[in-house]
């Protein structure tokens, strides 16, 4: 699946990971690559990260301790969780449309394999 389609769905997939366990950026990255998004861009992701804190769906706080620079950790708020019911009730909503239309086109497939390819010709043109 190419990065486009998968963009417009950071937002339930930061929550949930945030839900999950609050992390930093390139934490929260690392767990979408490993989620099934290897072509993530951190710009993007920082950029959704800061306009779910602005919504008030996570917060930020430093976090100091460790080696290395402080880093801003993400916390889900109430609101957040919210959010992330919505959204799941919408992705429940798409992967039943993504299944029927999957459906339907392997037995379209299957119909023009069978030797009925005039039955889809109209669909094609």
């Amino acid at each position: 699946m190419h990065g486009r389609e998968l963009r417009g769905l950071l937002h339930p997939f930061l929550l949930l990971l945030i839900l999950e366990r609050p992390g930093h950026g390139y934490d929260l990255i690392d767990r979408l690559r490993a989620m099934g998004m290897p072509d993530v861009e951190p710009g993007h992701v920082y950029r959704v990260l800061r306009g779910l804190e602005r919504d008030r769906s996570v917060i930020s706080v430093w976090e100091t301790t460790g080696a290395g620079p402080a880093r801003r950790c993400y916390e889900l708020t109430a609101k957040g969780r919210h959010d992330l019911r919505s959204w799941t009730v919408r992705l429940a909503q798409l992967d039943q449309v993504i299944g029927a239309c999957l459906r339907r086109a392997a037995g379209a497939f299957e119909g023009t394999r069978a030797g009925h390819p005039e039955r889809y010709a109209a669909a094609r043109h």
